[in-house]
């Protein structure tokens, strides 16, 4: 990856995760319909560009069928029948894209579908460049497999609902960008100094 274009690896991301983001600050057991709405407008606005180009991501595809399926429950189900989501909306997001993360190691880590729009073609596939992306791809899973843990921990507690909720998932998605940004700069020049050394 090249170094010189690593806020825009994350403003990519950025971009990815923001419905998602959307849906979380929104999201409560009498708003999670209009978080819903506006993940899934949101979704779709943002990734109009990819769209037009019929290049979506697997995050993207993921964001905007989840949107859809959820304001499509909303519409049609009873606020009964919909209990479940109210109650873990914020856990059901985190799991979802705990899963797609996680689940793309076994194909295309998902990072590398952002990570080949700032790198040249002929890079895609050296062993560097899929082992940073296999690594960043495991770091952003296992961050929402942690948050959706912890918002089912605040669903089933009295207390510290605000730290399981947002205190500790917002410190563990800027710890996550931080990450993002700094360690494929960290490997590459590990590989050059490596080269260098034999």
């Amino acid at each position: 990856m090249d170094p010189t274009k690593s806020g825009r690896r994350t403003g990519n991301l950025f971009f990815a995760f923001a419905p998602w983001i959307i849906f979380d600050v929104i999201a409560s057991p009498s708003t999670w319909e209009y978080a819903a709405l506006a993940g899934l407008v949101s979704a779709v606005v943002l990734n109009l560009p990819d769209l037009r180009r019929g290049s979506l991501k697997v995050l993207e595809i993921t964001g905007i069928a989840f949107f859809a399926v959820l304001s499509i429950l909303a519409l049609f189900l009873d606020r009964q029948d919909l209990y479940w989501v109210e109650r873990y909306a914020q856990v059901l997001s985190s799991s979802v894209i705990a899963v797609v993360a996680l689940g793309s190691l076994a194909f295309v880590p998902f990072t590398e579908q952002y990570a080949r729009e700032t790198t040249p073609r002929e890079v895609w596939g050296s062993p560097v460049f899929r082992q940073v992306n296999r690594v960043l791809t495991l770091v952003w899973g296992g961050v929402f497999a942690v948050t959706a843990l912890l918002g089912l921990l605040a669903v089933h507690t009295s207390s510290g609902g605000d730290w399981l909720n947002w205190v500790i998932p917002v410190v563990l998605l800027v710890l996550a960008v931080r990450f993002t940004e700094r360690y494929p700069d960290r490997v590459r020049e590990r590989s050059r100094s490596a080269r260098a050394g034999s």
